[in-house]
């Protein structure tokens, strides 16, 4: 008989991913943030290739993991020339995380699959969450918000991890930026059911394991994984429809946003709410493992992702 997914209550996650400060000073960081306002996007793209080339050169850690994804991924050995368009197209969306703060939407081309079905969630007034993860660009969640007059976006993160990145590339439109609820507080559940009840989207990240957060072993692209089950188990205490979100990367000034409903909570269905979160677990890892398939040069986890899973996870 197959066993059930494993849920572990303790886990040993990659501390020293979360813990090791940014590469980089502060002084060279303010220096690319003028570079970037003053000179322009296409001025300041022209140096991504020396950046990308420095971290292939001096990141052994971020590259070894870099490459093990990509040999899963592509089912080979990936070349030099496709381990640095990966790391370039990480490039490109952290510099473009920068025009997304000012709210330069101008510079972005974006289309949207999955957009009729958010527009009927939208018209229901009840909200719901958007699950995404380290696979495209996050924050252009906030460009998709723009193209919808109305449509409001909260932001329900682990503001421990708050990096440099995030201080120095904050929201320079404040009037305008989205509602940031920081995930561990006391107050977090009560501030997102609020924002559900005022029919806001509240999008999450749904793909690391964190400290000893309870997760749950899935396949993930031909191994085992940890995946966390506490934004399901959120989801489905509210009980709130959940999609999976991502905004692929397709070079220049193109992106493309995927909507792809994962479970809808706020139906009882048979077998309990533990039951239809471990599907929904699940659901969720097979939909990114399907677009880290379809663009895999969007993945951003730059670290060993399959860390702590048991090597005897059933397959889904």
């Amino acid at each position: 008989m197959a066993s059930e997914p494993a849920e572990r209550g303790t886990l040993k996650a990659d501390a020293a991913q979360w813990e090791r400060p940014e590469r980089g000073s502060a002084l060279v960081l303010r220096g690319g943030i003028w570079v970037a306002t003053h000179l322009g996007r296409p001025v300041t793209r022209g140096l991504l290739a020396s950046v990308a080339a420095y971290y292939c050169l001096f990141a052994p850690t971020a590259r070894r993991h870099a490459r093990d994804f990509l040999r899963r991924v592509l089912g080979r050995e990936p070349r030099k020339r496709e381990q640095f368009r990966h790391v370039y197209a990480f490039a490109a969306t952290i510099l473009d995380r920068l025009y997304l703060g000012q709210e330069r939407y101008e510079l972005f081309e974006l289309t949207i699959e999955g957009g009729a079905q958010m527009e009927q969630v939208f018209a229901r007034g009840r909200g719901a969450f958007l699950l995404g993860s380290h696979l495209g660009s996050f924050p252009m969640l906030s460009a998709v918000g723009r193209q919808r007059p109305g449509l409001k976006v909260a932001w329900a993160i682990h503001g421990y991890h708050a990096n440099r990145l995030n201080v120095l590339f904050g929201n320079r439109a404040a009037a305008n930026a989205p509602e940031i609820i920081p995930l561990g507080q006391i107050d977090a559940m009560l501030r997102i059911r609020d924002c559900l009840d005022a029919g806001q989207f509240v999008g999450m990240l749904a793909d690391r394991t964190i400290a000893q957060a309870p997760a749950q072993s899935v396949p993930f692209l031909g191994s085992p994984a940890l995946f966390p089950v506490g934004p399901m188990r959120v989801a489905a205490a509210l009980r709130r429809p959940a999609f999976f979100m991502t905004a692929l990367y397709r070079g220049g000034r193109r992106y493309h946003a995927v909507f792809r409903e994962i479970a809808d909570f706020s139906v009882l269905l048979p077998g309990g709410r533990d039951a239809a979160v471990r599907a929904a677990v699940e659901r969720y890892a097979s939909l990114l493992e399907e677009y880290c398939r379809s663009d895999p040069f969007n993945w951003f986890n730059f670290y060993d992702f399959w860390h702590g899973a048991p090597p005897d996870a059933p397959e889904a």
